[in-house]
């Protein structure tokens, strides 16, 4: 059985044998089934954890979701939840991290995410990318290091997701423009070179939270290495971060002018992972976005 299973590989990653009490459903998420498990050691203390399945097949992305928690935990900016296994049972996959209690921000907490993720960019490489590929939604994500970034985000980003269309129905101006955005591609970094960041990929305000102590935590990270604007871009998707959390990143570290066209460019390439994973509503959405962009060639 899967639970059996699930204990005995913390037992094994922990040292510490875990008897598990009761299992508790985690709504919310749109790829995976999430669930809290409660449970004591027999050193007697009381433990939770948080553990994510999916069907059989995508293992590896819960070891490159672990690698990418790792990879953030070790920059020391930003708190997140730290992994402790993975595994296979039958028809499941798991992965299994710290649980943590999460509420309601208090009054500095928007405000040292900004600051926070700031320090978090100043984490930096020499190429863009990353040491492996790993997933945005369920969609694989490309990371091959790469010199110019430029060049990744033509390639590894718009190219990628422009192909995957192709392959599910979205053809004819939707490509076209593509097309045509990748050619000009430059213009939009006309005086303006980004140093590879550590990004956490898929920062969108449901995959950050704030701990009992107020403080910030991220998670469901999509990690690479590139320009830092892609990260803020992707904040003000989906309902946006709060006021204090711009004002701090800005102050830690003033953003470019030309920010305000690029973040489209950058948050083309997540509506553009939506419409291949969800429907026809975000390719209308990704069309309207490239006229934009063109617009401003």
């Amino acid at each position: 059985m899967l639970w059996a299973d699930v204990v005995r590989s913390i037992t094994d990653a922990t040292g510490i044998r875990f008897q598990l009490q009761d299992v508790a459903p985690v709504s919310g998420g749109g790829i995976n089934t999430a669930f809290y498990l409660n449970g004591r050691r027999t050193t007697g203390e009381t433990v939770r954890y948080f553990v994510k399945c999916n069907r059989v097949g995508l293992l590896d992305m819960f070891v490159a979701e672990a690698d990418g928690l790792r990879e953030l935990g070790e920059a020391g900016a930003i708190r997140v939840p730290s992994p402790v296994c993975h595994g296979a049972c039958g028809g499941q996959v798991w992965l299994i991290t710290e649980y943590i209690d999460f509420t309601a921000p208090g009054v500095s907490s928007h405000a040292r995410l900004g600051e926070q993720l700031a320090r978090q960019h100043r984490s930096s490489a020499d190429r863009f990318g990353w040491r492996r590929n790993n997933t945005i939604g369920s969609n694989e994500q490309l990371n091959t290091w790469t010199d110019s970034w430029i060049r990744f985000f033509r390639d590894q980003r718009l190219g990628f997701q422009l192909d995957l269309a192709a392959q599910r129905g979205f053809t004819g101006s939707l490509q076209d423009k593509g097309q045509h955005l990748q050619a000009d591609l430059a213009a939009f970094f006309s005086g303006y070179s980004p140093q590879p960041s550590l990004l956490h990929g898929d920062l969108w305000r449901g995959n950050r939270g704030f701990d009992r102590a107020g403080d910030p935590v991220i998670f469901d990270p999509a990690v690479y290495y590139g320009d830092r604007e892609a990260d803020i871009a992707m904040t003000e998707l989906f309902g946006g971060f709060d006021a204090g959390f711009y004002a701090a990143y800005r102050e830690a570290w003033p953003l470019d002018d030309a920010y305000y066209v690029r973040k489209i460019l950058y948050n083309l390439y997540h509506i553009l992972n939506h419409a291949n994973l969800f429907g026809g509503g975000y390719a209308r959405q990704a069309e309207s976005m490239m006229d934009h962009l063109l617009a401003e060639c």
